[in-house]
């Protein structure tokens, strides 16, 4: 369970965050919307204790997770963009990241998955993007938590590594996890999300599911749908 309650952010004069409640119970996946500088990441940051917020409170299950860090166990977070040490191979980062969390782990059916096992022996510097989003995606996955958080997950994917994170996603629901996900590619988000909120200007203009997103804005298509939302705020 995530409680968001009256969140507020900052950054001088600018109001990131605008008074956000948002409450997830339930196992399933959650996309968060909106356009670039919507107040997403500074969001997710937030619940990752990454950033304070400046008032309101987060709660994991009950408990509030404001300048604490041992919670972050039980959560597993994806970057869109991660900054790996150049020089260490791609088997030295996961035995170093295994070792940070104490965990058990199953990084072996993910690497065959992805097809990681001659890159084992690569420095990163050296990767493609791609190649380097799909070990994020390993280091992201091979810890059971509860909670699972991705920044733009499919960014530089080729469509066989897509379909493979689209069945680890649906496996992970299965298993009872909350998942949120940013991602500007509305085909995953009609294909996987079970709950859309949506944000604009730090505030929350929808939360709901895809369907009743397309029923308010009489859109069958749901890039017209958050392109009428857009256009209902500025009016």
């Amino acid at each position: 369970m995530i409680n968001l309650t009256n969140l507020h952010k900052s950054y001088t004069k600018i109001k990131v965050l605008k008074g956000i409640d948002l409450f997830f119970d339930h196992e399933g996946i959650i996309a968060i919307l909106g356009p670039n500088g919507s107040g997403k990441t500074t969001l997710i940051k937030s619940i990752l204790g990454m950033v304070i917020p400046d008032r309101g409170d987060i709660q994991l299950n009950g408990d509030s997770v404001l300048h604490k860090w041992d919670y972050r166990n039980n959560i597993s977070y994806m970057p869109q963009i991660a900054s790996f040490p150049q020089n260490l191979k791609v088997e030295e980062l996961i035995k170093m990241i295994k070792n940070l969390r104490r965990q058990e782990t199953k990084e072996a059916e993910l690497i065959q998955l992805f097809q990681l096992k001659p890159f084992l022996d690569k420095k990163l510097g050296i990767l493609s993007g791609g190649t380097r989003q799909k070990v994020n995606i390993v280091l992201t996955f091979m810890f059971d938590s509860p909670f699972v958080i991705l920044d733009e997950p499919t960014t530089g994917l080729d469509p066989v590594a897509l379909i493979s994170l689209k069945q680890i996603l649906r496996e992970e629901k299965k298993n009872g996890k909350t998942i949120l996900i940013t991602t500007h590619i509305m085909n995953l988000v009609e294909e996987i999300a079970d709950q859309v909120v949506f944000l604009l200007d730090g505030n929350i203009y929808f939360n709901g599911t895809v369907n009743e997103l397309k029923e308010q804005t009489q859109h069958d298509n749901l890039e017209h749908a958050i392109a009428e939302i857009l256009k209902e705020s500025y009016v």
